[in-house]
């Protein structure tokens, strides 16, 4: 046996995706240092922008893939095949409707964000519809817990939007916005691999029956619910900034952000094994806090070891990663990375709950997340009392799941 096939056995299909998420983490994170290098704060401000949107995006198509892995576990093959074709047409339908809006509205948005041009956000509408059928065939891999596939596809995504963008902005002399869009949209397209065409059925009439079909759009409005206070919670700070502060300070900002984030990106590795193992346990009726407790620790750990990272060495940090340009925000790092630390601790508990379809936690970010838009329009002075509100807020959050979680547990 060669010592390929030996690791190869030892290593789970967990691990490997664990594996596959860091690096997907990391390419990432080169992707934004490379833009805020090449572009510097005031022109990376715009590309920040359109990275923030994706984040929007993808908390939209995430939607759609938790909901199509709860079903790939709870529902039989024959339920499963007409289910598949019930997601992908409610996916191809609301992409549609969404990205048409976004490209009639892109003057506005242009407006709004004060931006140079609205072409990027007419690109950025045109890949959404891409965008959603990308996040149900994910979502059908993590269901049937095929982690390989669905690393795959991660990787796709993510190689193909570092590679095009840096090499559109090298060659061709349009305006940088354009042509990070264009390398985002590009994107899309290599992330549907692997798909199998001949199970993409949107216009079928083999569809579920009314009853399961009613609980498949009630996990939807309750994944859906909890999204949006996603992204209210991760986006609207970069929006607010970008929209109250000048272009130097919104990119500034937005390297702290793309820094502090770093958390939080981690955590979501956890949640993409997390919620095929509750919904399996639950259905098997064994116990599912242990899975909880597991996650939690993990994620406590990893925060506390890079917010103290933050604390200690912020201005080697900002300097190795985005260059001296953004030093100013150093005295910021450390507490944006733990309010981002506070929000993801908090999300592995919602998630938990969302997984066995509770409904308060959803109910409960998404006051704690109406309340952080709310008073960084009130106070938004400096950009740390920006940040000092998140933490604030986000620790709010925390406690307000802990109870709930402990009240629960008592019962």
């Amino acid at each position: 046996m060669t010592l390929s096939n030996i690791l190869i056995k030892k290593i789970s299909p967990e691990r490997l995706f664990m594996g596959s998420a860091l690096l997907v983490n990391g390419g990432n994170y080169l992707y934004n240092l490379a833009l805020g290098r090449i572009l510097g704060p005031e022109a990376f401000a715009e590309a920040a922008l359109l990275i923030t949107l994706l984040l929007v995006l993808s908390f939209v198509g995430m939607t759609f893939q938790l909901v199509t892995a709860k079903f790939a576990v709870l529902f039989s093959e024959e339920d499963y095949a007409h289910f598949q074709n019930t997601i992908y047409s409610y996916a191809l339908a609301f992409g549609l409707a969404i990205g048409t809006m976004v490209v009639y509205f892109a003057p506005e948005l242009q407006t709004l964000f004060r931006t140079q041009n609205s072409g990027m956000f007419t690109i950025f509408g045109i890949g959404i519809p891409i965008y959603f059928l990308m996040s149900v065939n994910r979502g059908k891999f993590q269901g049937f817990q095929d982690f390989g596939r669905l690393s795959f596809t991660y990787q796709t995504e993510m190689w193909s939007r570092l590679s095009i963008t840096i090499l559109l902005l090298v060659i061709l002399p349009f305006e940088p916005s354009i042509l990070v869009a264009l390398g985002i949209g590009t994107s899309f397209l290599f992330g549907l691999v692997p798909i199998d065409i001949k199970q993409v059925r949107v216009f079928t009439k083999n569809r579920l029956s009314k009853e399961k079909t009613k609980k498949v759009l009630q996990f939807i409005g309750l994944t859906a619910g909890y999204e949006l206070t996603q992204i209210i919670i991760n986006n609207s700070d970069i929006l607010l900034v970008k929209h109250y502060f000048d272009a130097m300070d919104a990119g500034l900002y937005a390297s702290l952000a793309l820094i502090g984030r770093v958390v939080y990106f981690v955590a979501w590795m956890f949640v993409m094994l997390l919620l095929p193992t509750v919904v399996q346990k639950h259905k098997d009726g064994e116990p599912t806090v242990p899975v909880l407790s597991k996650y939690i620790g993990f994620i406590g750990l990893l925060s506390f070891g890079i917010v103290m990272a933050c604390y200690m060495f912020p201005e080697p940090i900002i300097n190795l990663l985005f260059g001296e340009a953004y030093l100013s925000m150093s005295n910021l790092l450390w507490q944006y990375a733990l309010a981002t630390s506070l929000f993801a601790v908090s999300n592995i508990f919602a998630y938990y709950f969302l997984s066995l379809d509770h409904y308060v936690p959803v109910i409960l970010s998404g006051i704690l997340g109406i309340s952080q838009v709310f008073l960084i329009i009130i106070f938004h002075s400096s950009l740390t009392m920006v940040v000092q509100i998140q933490i604030v807020v986000m620790m709010a959050l925390l406690v307000a799941q802990a109870i709930y979680f402990l009240s629960k547990s008592l019962r």
